[in-house]
C-alpha cells in the first residue's frame, strides 16, 4: 500500500503544509499523520461517501451554459486548511478595518457629502461610470451606516507567506453555507482529528447572521423584527444557500410574488393574511429588485420595494448600490479609503494593481502582458480573466486590443503565485493553489466569522479556484486560542468595530 503522502513534492510557491526544507509544518503534523495512514483507494472511498451525502442532502451548485448539466454536487477536498489563532487574529483586524472603511465610503457616497470624492481620494468619473453605481440609492439611510451587512473578502497568500486582498465582494457574496457543510462532512469523515485540535466552530453562523439582521431593522419593527430571505427561485445557482440560511435563521424564504407593498410598507402573504416585513436579506441583483424603479420586465422583484426602503419602513440587506465599492476599478483605491476614513494604515495589502486609464501605467503593462494578470472590472466567477504566462499569443493580442479600446473596464495585476496545499488526486496528495473568502458581518458592530471558504484549483498549476471553473473547496480550521480547549462561540475575541 502506498500512502497518500508518498512522493509529495512542493512544486511552486508557498506550501502551507510543508516548509522549504520539505518538513511538515508543526500545525499540520497530526493531519499529515492521519492522511499518511490512507492510500488512494481508501481516500477516494471516503471522498465518495462525502459526495453521496452531499448529493442526498441536495448540497449543490449550478453552472450555467454547461454541456454536462447545470447542477453539480458541491466539491470538497478532504485535506483541511489550518490557520493558527495568532495569524487569524491579525486577519480579523485587517478584514474588519477594510469593511468598515468601505461601509463609510458607501454611506458617504449615497447619504453623506461625498467627501472622499471632493477631496480627490477617488475620481468622481470613475465612481459614476461604475456599473455598480446606483443613483436610486441616494438618500436611502441604513441603520448604523451598515450598507454592506454581509461582505466576502477574497484573500490570497503569496510566495512570502503573507496574505493580500485579491478582491472585495459587497453585493451578494455567496459560499458561507458550504463553509458549514464542509465542516459537518469533515467531522463525520475524520472525527478523531477534531479531538486533537481546538477548532473554532462554524455552525453558529445562522445565529450570528440573524442577530446582525435584527440589529439593522427599522425602529418601527420593535423588539421582534420580521426577517425574510428574498430568493430568485429554485433555478438560481445559489438556491441551496438561500434555503440553508433560511433554515439556519428560522426565517421565511420568499420569492417576489410572496411580497407586496402597500402604502410604503412591505408585507408577506401568509395563510393568516398579510404580515409586515422589517428586514429583507435579498439575494437578487439591484436591476431585478423593483420593476418600478429598475427593470420593468423583472418578475423576480417587488413593485414599490425601493419606495418602502426610502421611507425607512424596511431595511434591504445588502443595500442597493454597493457594487460601486466592489468594482475592480475602485479596488486600487481602497487602501487610500482606509487611510482617509480611519486614519490608519491598511493591515492587509492589496495585490499590486495597475489601472489602464492611466497612460503611463497602461503603456508599461502593454509591453509585458505575458507576465501579468488581465481582469475585466465587471466580471465575476473567474470569467474573462487572462493569466499572462499561461495565455496564447492570440489571447494576449486580443486582451491588448480590448484594453486599448476601453481603458476604464480593465485592470492589470502582478501575478501572485498563490499558496498551495496538499489535495487529493488519483496519484495521491499533490499541491494545488488556493484562496480564502472570509465573511464579515456588520450591524451595530462589525464581526469577522471564523475561517471562511477555502477554494482550491484542482487542475494542476491552475490559478483559477472558482467552482464554476473546475475548482473545489476545503474545510478551513481556525485554531482557537481559548485556554479551556473548547473553542469559542465564533464571536469571542472577534474585533468589533463601529461601522
Amino acid at each position: 500500500m502506498t500512502n497518500l503522502l508518498d512522493g509529495y513534492q512542493r512544486t511552486f510557491g508557498y506550501d502551507e503544509a510543508f516548509a522549504g526544507d520539505d518538513t511538515i509544518r508543526s500545525v499540520y503534523e497530526l493531519v499529515a499523520g492521519r492522511f499518511g495512514e490512507l492510500d488512494v483507494a481508501e481516500a477516494r472511498r471516503i471522498e465518495g461517501v462525502v459526495a453521496d451525502e452531499f448529493r442526498r442532502q441536495g448540497i449543490t451548485f449550478t453552472v450555467y451554459d454547461d454541456d454536462e448539466g447545470t447542477e453539480r454536487t458541491w466539491p470538497m477536498d478532504l485535506f483541511p486548511r489550518i490557520i493558527e489563532a495568532a495569524e487569524w487574529r491579525e486577519l480579523e483586524r485587517g478584514l474588519a478595518q477594510r469593511v468598515t472603511a468601505l461601509n463609510r465610503f458607501l454611506d458617504d457616497l449615497y447619504v453623506g457629502e461625498q467627501a472622499a470624492i471632493h477631496d480627490g481620494v477617488v475620481p468622481r468619473w470613475l465612481v459614476t461610470s461604475s456599473q455598480g453605481f446606483e443613483r436610486h440609492a441616494f438618500g436611502i439611510d441604513v441603520p448604523f451606516g451598515a450598507r454592506c451587512m454581509i461582505a466576502g473578502i477574497d484573500l490570497v497568500r503569496g510566495a512570502d507567506g503573507s496574505f493580500a486582498v485579491l478582491e472585495d465582494n459587497l453585493r451578494n457574496p455567496s459560499g458561507v453555507s458550504y463553509v458549514v457543510e464542509n465542516r459537518a462532512a469533515m467531522a463525520k469523515a475524520f472525527p478523531a482529528l477534531f479531538s486533537n485540535h481546538r477548532v473554532e466552530p462554524v455552525d453558529q453562523y445562522g445565529l450570528l447572521l440573524g442577530s446582525t439582521l435584527e440589529e439593522v431593522a427599522p425602529p418601527s419593527a420593535g423588539d421582534n423584527p420580521n426577517v425574510v430571505i428574498l430568493t430568485p427561485g429554485v433555478y438560481n445557482s445559489a438556491y441551496f444557500e438561500h434555503a440553508f440560511l433560511a433554515r439556519a435563521m428560522g426565517v421565511e424564504l420568499v420569492e417576489g410574488r410572496d411580497l407586496v407593498v402597500d402604502d410604503q410598507v412591505v408585507y408577506a402573504r401568509t395563510v393568516g393574511g398579510l404580515s409586515p416585513v422589517d428586514v429583507i436579506y435579498r439575494r437578487i441583483d439591484d436591476a431585478f429588485l423593483d420593476p418600478v424603479s429598475f427593470r420593468p420586465d423583472s418578475t423576480l422583484g417587488v413593485p414599490g420595494l425601493l419606495a418602502a426602503a426610502r421611507a425607512g419602513t424596511v431595511t434591504l440587506c445588502n443595500a442597493i448600490g454597493n457594487g460601486v465599492a466592489d468594482d475592480k476599478a475602485i479596488y486600487p483605491y481602497v487602501p487610500d479609503l482606509i487611510r482617509y476614513y480611519l486614519s490608519e494604515e491598511p493591515l492587509i495589502a492589496n495585490v499590486p494593481t495597475h489601472v489602464m486609464w492611466d497612460d503611463d501605467q497602461r503603456a508599461a503593462c502593454l509591453d509585458r502582458l505575458d507576465e501579468l494578470v488581465i481582469k475585466p472590472v465587471a466580471e465575476s466567477g473567474g470569467y474573462g480573466i487572462i493569466i499572462g504566462p499561461h495565455a496564447s499569443d492570440v489571447e494576449l493580442a486580443e486582451a491588448r486590443a480590448n484594453i486599448e479600446a476601453d481603458h476604464r473596464n480593465w485592470i492589470v495585476q502582478d501575478l501572485v503565485e498563490l499558496s498551495s496545499l496538499p489535495s487529493l488526486t488519483d496519484q495521491g496528495l499533490a499541491p494545488r493553489h488556493l484562496d480564502l473568502r472570509p465573511f464579515i458581518l456588520t450591524g451595530e458592530r462589525t464581526r469577522v466569522f471564523p475561517g471562511g471558504l477555502t477554494r482550491v484549483a484542482m487542475r494542476e498549476g491552475s490559478l483559477i479556484v472558482n467552482s464554476s471553473q473546475g475548482g473545489g473547496s476545503k474545510d478551513t480550521w481556525v485554531l482557537s486560542d481559548d485556554p479551556t480547549g473548547n473553542g469559542t462561540n465564533g464571536m469571542n475575541g472577534t474585533p468589533e468595530v463601529a461601522p
